[in-house]
């Protein structure tokens, strides 16, 4: 081989060697880079609920991180269970992510069959970033002021009707069933604002709602507060006892929020979003906003989020089945 075949080889090779990195770089470069483009956020409640009231302020905050629109897909429907359909199949490449309640996550694996995703299998916890206080309401009319009171008047009503809008709620009026003998049946609402008329005329008897969306209408006067769900007292709702102080020992569920990414997004994406929600997490003007709206503040990574989910599932489970409900 002559000299100048050695060296057009050499070459060559140079060549190739400089191309292959040039790629990796640019791999490298575009998975640092990203987002270039807006990201969507889906959202299984409509807009104006407590949950997307919620999703805006987080999301306005991702895109002041990001440089990047953070879009709310609202896809109301199915108690939740509509955005989790469309983001398990989604491309993982970070620009469709989820945010949702442990109830759809925890819930739905007992209360629904037949689902085209699993919790667990199909989508990557990002961070969990804020635990909402949920709250019996009545109507701004009735002359109930207690829980002892409203059990009492349930109980000599016999034909009684509870609103739920999402798994949080239909569970925590079952256990509130359990635990006080009350009899009433459920009626299903697809928003907190679609159920409003018929709780504000009593045509329902009670609701429990979650606090983003009661808080306001409690501060206003159109709805009547009679206890919280969470062991201690929200902010949110100052005078308004919590369950256990109106006499339901051991009674304690409110849910929390986190966002989520369909399995397969790079790990580069899922820590540079886990970092974004950790610095809002610490910002006080995150605190005084969650508070505002019946809601309190978690700064959970990716593990923590995980393995609090895990924890949750037997008590999910066995609520479900206390409660005698047959999954759809």
């Amino acid at each position: 081989m002559s000299h100048n075949d050695l060296n057009r080889r050499h070459f060559a090779f140079s060549a190739m060697s400089l191309a292959i990195a040039s790629g990796l770089s640019s791999q490298a470069g575009a998975q640092t880079a990203w987002p270039t483009r807006p990201v969507q956020i889906s959202l299984g409640f409509a807009p104006g609920s407590g949950a997307d009231i919620l999703a805006r302020y987080f999301a306005r905050k991702l895109e002041e991180k990001a440089g990047q629109g953070f879009v709310i897909m609202n896809r109301a429907g199915a108690t939740g269970n509509l955005a989790l359909r469309a983001v398990a199949p989604a491309t993982p490449d970070g620009y469709n992510i989820l945010f949702t309640a442990n109830s759809n996550m925890a819930g739905s694996r007992y209360l629904f069959k037949d689902l085209p995703f699993d919790t667990l299998k199909d989508f990557l916890p990002i961070a969990s970033f804020a635990q909402i206080a949920f709250v019996l309401v009545v109507s701004p009319k009735s002359p109930l002021n207690s829980i002892a009171e409203l059990v009492a008047h349930l109980k000599k009503k016999g034909d009684n009707l509870f609103g739920y809008t999402n798994q949080t709620a239909q569970l925590s009026s079952e256990l509130f069933k359990q635990m006080t003998g009350v009899p009433a049946k459920p009626l299903p609402y697809r928003s907190t604002t679609d159920a409003m008329k018929e709780i504000t005329e009593g045509s329902v008897d009670f609701c429990i709602m979650d606090g983003t969306f009661a808080a306001g209408q409690v501060a206003q006067g159109a709805l009547k507060a009679l206890a919280v769900t969470t062991a201690q007292r929200s902010p949110s709702f100052p005078g308004v006892p919590t369950m256990q102080e109106a006499g339901l020992a051991g009674f304690d569920f409110a849910p929390w929020w986190a966002a989520y990414a369909p399995v397969g997004t790079p790990k580069e994406i899922i820590e540079k979003m886990e970092g974004w929600f950790h610095e809002i997490a610490k910002a006080p003007e995150t605190a005084e906003f969650l508070k505002s709206v019946g809601a309190i503040v978690n700064d959970d990574g990716p593990k923590a989020a995980d393995a609090r989910l895990r924890a949750e599932l037997p008590k999910w489970e066995s609520l479900v089945k206390a409660a005698g409900i047959e999954p759809q």
